[in-house]
């Protein structure tokens, strides 16, 4: 009895649930646009149960090709009943323009429910292969590799985003995929952006209804002006396409295939900031930002120091501009600045804060005024440069050395001294003049006349050894090779070399000799590359792996030492793996 009683009371919750919710007739189409000679498919569905007598369009400006296909679906999720009963039609265009589906209808209860009419716009006909059922014309019609760009006119110094999209109709299954060509962004700086999972989401593409997923985000700066092409993306996608056959219980045969999909190029046009109103003290920052400077401490004791922090905050090119350097008195002795970033790399640009922070040590008992600094940046948003200003610091010494002065009343002077010559400073002119005959030998029977004529007789023995030391040489292919690229890394690394004892010169240098080695023999330019893309690039060139982690190290070393204290042996030990790595590197491209 009781079993009875819980199937009732299930059955009203399930009656329940079901009417909840407004009965609706609803419509969709495969696609809203066609050619004269494609087909469209159409489906009518009802949320409701006890819908009958439907009722489809005329269809007066089209053919129906196969329906209608009737389909009845319910489920029951966390407690949530769905039903549909669909009509579906299989249709194909009479003429071109845009052609009207008008509304279909169906009774439910003791009204009437009707669809929403659907405009259908056709175009000339397209080129369908004499075998629509074709795998590689239907992968094609299906799938779409798409590049989205937030911004095809930025700013040069605009951070904009680029986003690869995957798009697959429901006409078709994806099972697997792989990047076989990533893309290029040369011209700016970049930096992908992580995806957290291939989430799929419902979306257009063409008017039409797809699914798609998000593959690779980037985000990119323009360094330059001109059109700045995107090349494509390319991809390897299994797909599963139907093959127009059914099995023995209706059930669509399918066949997988792969197909290579690339997407099209993106060209962007960068805007020059413009010229006039531009600060002079405008290093190349874009965006939104605040900027100030603080002192740690205001009172001090001589040789007691003190820090300076200059901050940058915002939004924008934060990576990509220098900040402004602090002027102090004489007085005040100060060091290089250390260089503090916290910045994150988001979907819509650079965000966080950039801070160089000064330790100053004063001498001498005083106080000392540190002038107010201006930054300059230009806003896109505004599209105007804005200039901040801050106030003047002082610092006062308490406790320390007087400051000597050399001065007195009258101001500073500086006390004339007599010229004191001695006797060897200047001479007298010579009026006379001594002439000796030189002596001279004929050439004929002399020491260097035989010299010259036995020197054959040694110079041909020579050279028939030093050929064949030649020859020797050239035919060790392995040490032939070793001997160029050690030439080779001598002659890129030589201005490095030069710098060894001056850091930030040395490793500048030494940073540039590897991006223009690399741009040589590749023929591409790598100093708008992230290191990510420069390892791909050289897995790309069968360069095995440690090679190209060692070379990676050296790039990220010279950008970390030039914040860091390093010494001539470390600088030098630096210019050595990069010698070796340039050799390594020179013997597999």
């Amino acid at each position: 009895m009781q079993l009875k009683l819980y199937i009732c009371i299930f059955i009203s919750l399930l009656t329940f649930t079901a009417f909840a919710q407004d009965a609706e007739l609803s419509v969709d189409v495969s696609k809203n646009k066609l050619g004269l000679n494609q087909r469209l498919r159409i489906e009518f569905s009802i949320n409701k149960q006890g819908a009958d007598n439907f009722t489809p369009p005329s269809f007066r400006e089209f053919k129906v090709i196969q329906g209608p296909s009737q389909s009845v679906s319910q489920s029951w999720i966390n407690g949530k009943v769905t039903f549909s009963q669909s009509y579906t039609y299989i249709i194909e265009p009479k003429r071109k323009g845009e052609l009207i589906i008008e509304a279909a209808s169906i009774k439910y209860n003791s009204g009437i429910l009707n669809s929403k009419m659907m405009k259908i716009i056709v175009v000339d006909p397209i080129d369908i292969p004499e075998n629509p059922n074709d795998p590689d014309y239907i992968a094609q019609q299906n799938i779409h590799l798409v590049a989205e760009v937030s911004k095809s006119q930025p700013f040069v110094g605009e951070g904009i985003y680029v986003e690869y999209r995957l798009y697959v109709s429901e006409n078709v299954s994806v099972y697997d995929t792989s990047v076989t060509e990533a893309p290029q962004y040369n011209g700016f700086w970049n930096q992908e952006i992580k995806i957290d999972g291939f989430s799929v989401k419902p979306g257009k593409y063409n008017n039409e209804n797809y699914r798609y997923i998000v593959l690779h985000k980037a985000l990119l700066i323009p360094t330059k002006t001109g059109n700045l092409t995107i090349d494509p993306m390319k991809m390897d996608i299994v797909i599963g396409v139907p093959t127009g056959r059914a099995d023995f219980f209706g059930n669509v045969i399918t066949r997988n295939i792969r197909k290579e999909f690339a997407s099209a190029k993106k060209v962007i046009n960068p805007k020059s900031l413009p010229f006039d109103g531009k600060p002079e003290n405008f290093t190349g920052a874009v965006g939104n930002f605040s900027f100030d400077v603080s002192l740690s401490k205001n009172d001090l004791k001589a040789n007691e120091s003190s820090q300076i922090k200059v901050t940058v905050s915002g939004k924008g090119n934060l990576k990509l501009f220098e900040l402004p350097v602090i002027e102090t008195p004489a007085e005040l002795e100060k060091y290089q600045p250390e260089r503090k970033e916290n910045v994150n790399v988001e979907p819509d640009g650079i965000s966080g804060s950039v801070t160089d922070t000064y330790t100053i040590v004063p001498q001498y008992k005083g106080k000392y005024k540190i002038p107010n600094t201006t930054f300059s940046y230009f806003n896109p948003i505004k599209e105007k440069y804005e200039t901040i200003a801050t106030n003047d610091l002082y610092v006062e010494v308490l406790e320390g050395k007087e400051l000597a002065s050399n001065s007195n009343n009258n101001g500073n002077y500086i006390q004339k001294q007599d010229v004191v010559s001695t006797g060897n400073n200047f001479r007298y002119i010579a009026t006379n003049s001594n002439f000796e005959t030189k002596e001279s030998s004929d050439f004929y029977k002399s020491n260097l006349f035989y010299l010259l004529l036995l020197l054959p007789l040694f110079a041909i023995p020579v050279g028939i050894i030093i050929a064949k030391n030649n020859e020797k040489r050239n035919s060790d292919v392995i040490g032939r090779k070793q001997r160029k690229a050690e030439r080779l890394a001598k002659k890129y690394l030589s201005e490095a070399q030069k710098q060894l004892g001056k850091k930030e010169a040395f490793y500048e240098a030494l940073e540039r000799a590897l991006h223009n080695y690399l741009k040589a023999k590749l023929s591409i330019e790598i100093a708008d590359i992230s290191k990510e893309n420069i390892a791909q690039i050289l897995e790309q060139k069968k360069v095995d792996a440690p090679t190209i982690h060692q070379f990676i190290d050296v790039l990220k070393a010279s950008d970390f030492a030039r914040y860091t204290p390093i010494t001539n042996t470390e600088m030098k030990e630096e210019f050595e793996r990069a010698k070796q790595v340039i050799v390594q590197l020179d013997k597999q491209l």
